[in-house]
């Protein structure tokens, strides 16, 4: 069986909460999806890429709008070789720079340092007023990935 993850991400892929701030955020998406196997917060020490998994539908440069999916995979290689500290790379669609955080994501991914995540949440979605209620509660602006492993 699958696993379904409720995952929130900062805007900033830099950024980090505090614990105070994370702990805070956790508290409160454990109200919203109270039938979670488990809601916790995850810092890392580097970016990672945070992916939708099997919801996975392709990517768009918010440029041109084309389908990136033919160099986004070198963009991706090139970017984890510097520990995703450059997120920049140039689009070979239409030779402008973008960034890897700004693409368009059919299915919602990003990257950060930070997730807060809710781990089958038995739950059809959150409103916006609750995401966000989240994104008070954590101090920053935040972008929802729903996954499926």
């Amino acid at each position: 069986m699958s696993d379904t993850i409720l995952r929130y991400v900062p805007a900033d892929p830099f950024w980090q909460p505090t614990t105070e701030q994370a702990d805070k955020a956790a508290s409160l998406l454990r109200a919203m999806a109270p039938l979670s196997e488990n809601v916790s917060g995850h810092f890392e020490d580097d970016v990672r890429f945070y992916d939708p998994g099997e919801n996975w539908s392709g990517v768009k440069c918010p440029n041109c709008k084309a389908d990136v999916e033919g160099w986004w995979g070198e963009a991706m290689d090139t970017a984890f070789a510097s520990e995703f500290k450059n997120l920049s790379a140039e689009a070979a669609c239409c030779s402008t720079t973008v960034n890897l955080n700004g693409l368009d994501y059919v299915w919602p991914a990003g990257f950060g340092r930070f997730a807060l995540e809710a781990l089958n949440p038995n739950m059809d979605d959150t409103t916006h007023k609750q995401d966000q209620q989240l994104a008070e509660s954590l101090g920053a602006p935040l972008r929802k990935i729903w996954a499926r492993y």
